[in-house]
């Protein structure tokens, strides 16, 4: 059987599955800020379980000139002026969620990470837009996303994130949702359930 390493190279074709979910304040990736960001790595273990083993979070300071809707900001509960949010700016939130990203990549031997979210065409585009502002190397593929609400459809029937985790058995707490963190790692614990669940039907 193969380690864990080269089963993550060859269970997706060269690809190192990497959760990431964006808190924003607005909906337009051009114009709004990015406000938190969070990245849970994922492996397997010892019994060939895809699990979740290492979490990334940072607050982020919006960019200059960034736009921020009173609307995103109440429906998330961000405070973007917070004393306590120890926000950083762009480059080094990007810096710190893309060093473990490369770490696990080099370590499975992956060529690309490929953003896992919920609804990641959303993500995906803050997270681009955010690479080009600040020119950080960026390890994602620039367009190929894999997207739990479309698995969880397929598989429990639901596509919103806290039905498809009740579904899946996965706790999921309402008051803590609209985190980055929190969902990012629900996130994760949904791909996982359903990775695993087609498992034994994967051949390599």
């Amino acid at each position: 059987m193969a380690n864990n390493s080269t089963k993550m190279k060859s269970r997706f074709r060269g690809y190192l599955p990497v959760v990431i979910d964006i808190e924003t304040g607005g909906f337009n990736h051009k114009t709004d800020a990015m406000l938190e960001i969070a990245a849970v790595i994922l492996d397997f273990d010892d019994q060939g379980k895809l699990t979740p083993i290492d979490s990334h979070f940072s607050h982020v300071e919006p960019f200059k000139g960034a736009n921020l809707e009173v609307s995103s900001l109440e429906f998330t509960g961000i405070d973007p002026g917070h004393p306590f949010r120890f926000a950083v700016e762009e480059i080094e939130a990007l810096k710190k969620i893309f060093t473990p990203v490369r770490a696990k990549m080099k370590e499975t031997g992956c060529i690309r990470a490929v953003l896992v979210g919920h609804n990641p065409a959303f993500d995906l585009n803050f997270l681009q837009a955010a690479v080009r502002r600040t020119k950080v190397k960026d390890p994602f593929h620039p367009f190929t996303t894999f997207d739990t609400a479309t698995l969880a459809a397929c598989a429990y029937g639901q596509t919103v994130l806290a039905r498809a985790a009740d579904k899946a058995g996965i706790p999921f707490d309402a008051n803590e949702a609209h985190s980055a963190l929190y969902d990012a790692e629900r996130t994760a614990d949904l791909f996982c359930k359903i990775v695993n669940t087609f498992s034994a039907s994967f051949s390599g």
